[in-house]
């Protein structure tokens, strides 16, 4: 870059403000005239797409002009010796548009007070402060009332209030634990910093992302929510770090509750609860109509469908032993975005239970050998047939121990242990055809 052309800039930049267009033409865009001390030089040079640089008609650097260029072209506009010194990276569609009644409005430096700033990112409660140090503890994030099923998948994300810093880099942070998850595309805008958008294409389908510099809008990435509060914590943030979040408006979440307990919850945001299903003093919430929070808030209105309380088990899940099957597991019944997930029964037979999810998650999802059993199955353990079996996919819980086969029926060799049932005399209340509603616990149930 040429270092004359950077100085002249950064020290007139204001000056060109009110400057119009001179002329267009299908490869630039000139906006002058103005005077400089810059060196214009003769002979033609090579501009890429979308650079910036200085250029001088007739050779006066007082009839200097701010070129834009618009297509790869090669030109002899009188630049400096070393031709270009800025290149657009964000409003690009804005260049494109332009006409000859155009002018510049406003120029307003941005400064990138992370390379400036002393900084720590630290969980350290014992750090020690100085007077004048600026603490930032967590996040706020309002989310898009154009992008209920994103927003939804980024509260799903989010739900134990942190977001997990996967990747970091100089234009994003990103959050990948619900990367290859489906979601719509519902919202095309510009990424400014601070924009909260989920990749729905492609790979990291399922991915969020938070602007850390101006970047345009993108087909593949839908935008759901804005930063509102907390933006130094952004570009604070570490890979592996959990950061705290705050969601305008708060997630809706009354799955798995009592109607009591949601109504309470509901009516001090101004929705109305619809009863449906069994509603009795045992009734357990299993699906809500519609089901995304702003949809919710948006109609303050929820239909919630309740079962009895003997329809719904706790399961602990072994993610240590088999985080590749609970994948599919979860996703295969919604529990990547609910607390509570459906599971049909298909079959019972002596001690066996055998389910079959709603969702066939198992033709784009590996089940590949995992925590397979090697001597004993024990009572209450759940088992998915791995990719070793025709029948894949396939979930079972035996109620009392076996030395031969997995919760499936099928040999250990093609059984992934996934976890246990923690109310295992629950299962004396189901049958062929029945429905049970599953949700995840690291407790006993009292």
């Amino acid at each position: 870059m040429d270092k004359t052309s950077n100085k002249i800039w950064t020290e007139n930049y204001k000056d060109y403000e009110g400057t119009p267009i001179r002329w267009i033409s299908k490869d630039a865009v000139a906006f002058g005239p103005f005077e400089t001390d810059m060196r214009p030089t003769r002979g033609a040079k090579r501009f890429e797409r979308f650079d910036v640089a200085f250029g001088a008609g007739g050779f006066d650097p007082k009839n200097t002009h701010l070129i834009f260029s618009k297509n790869r072209h090669t030109s002899d506009y009188g630049a400096p010796e070393n031709g270009t010194f800025a290149k657009i990276i964000s409003g690009k569609n804005v260049l494109l548009e332009l006409n000859k009644s155009d002018a510049i409005i406003h120029i307003e430096p941005v400064i990138e007070w992370e390379q400036i700033a002393e900084r720590i990112c630290t969980t350290d409660l014992s750090t020690k402060l100085d007077d004048g140090v600026k603490i930032f503890t967590f996040f706020e994030v309002e989310l898009a009332p154009v992008a209920p099923n994103g927003a939804e998948h980024f509260l799903s994300l989010t739900r134990d209030g942190t977001f997990k810093v996967g990747v970091v880099s100089s234009s994003f942070i990103s959050d990948d634990h619900l990367q290859g998850e489906m979601c719509e595309y519902e919202n095309f805008e510009p990424r400014v910093v601070g924009t909260v958008s989920i990749r729905t294409v492609g790979n990291g389908n399922g991915r969020a992302y938070i602007s850390c510099d101006d970047r345009t809008s993108s087909i593949m990435h839908s935008v759901v929510g804005h930063v509102t509060e907390g933006i130094e914590l952004i570009k604070l943030a570490q890979p592996g770090q959990h950061l705290e979040i705050k969601t305008i408006p708060r997630p809706i979440t009354i799955l798995g509750t009592s109607f009591s307990k949601a109504e309470k919850q509901l009516s001090g945001i101004g929705v109305n609860l619809v009863r449906d299903g069994h509603t009795g003093d045992d009734a357990i919430i299993v699906v809500q109509t519609p089901p995304t929070t702003i949809e919710i808030l948006g109609a303050a209105k929820v239909r919630a469908f309740g079962v009895s309380n003997s329809q719904l088990v706790r399961i602990q899940l072994y993610d240590d032993l088999a985080p590749k099957t609970l994948n599919f597991f979860r996703h295969a019944i919604g529990l990547q975005f609910k607390p509570v997930g459906p599971l049909p029964v298909l079959m019972t037979y002596e001690n066996t239970y055998i389910f079959k999810a709603e969702l066939e998650a198992e033709k784009y999802k590996e089940i590949m050998p995992e925590n397979t059993p090697y001597d004993m199955v024990m009572a209450g353990e759940i088992g998915v047939t791995n990719q070793a079996a025709k029948r894949m996919g396939m979930v079972g819980i035996k109620t009392m121990d076996d030395e031969l086969f997995g919760p499936t029926g099928e040999k250990f060799t093609s059984t992934n242990i996934i976890g246990k049932i923690q109310n295992i005399d629950k299962l004396k209340y189901f049958k062929d055809g029945d429905v049970m509603y599953v949700t995840e616990s690291i407790e006993e149930e009292e």
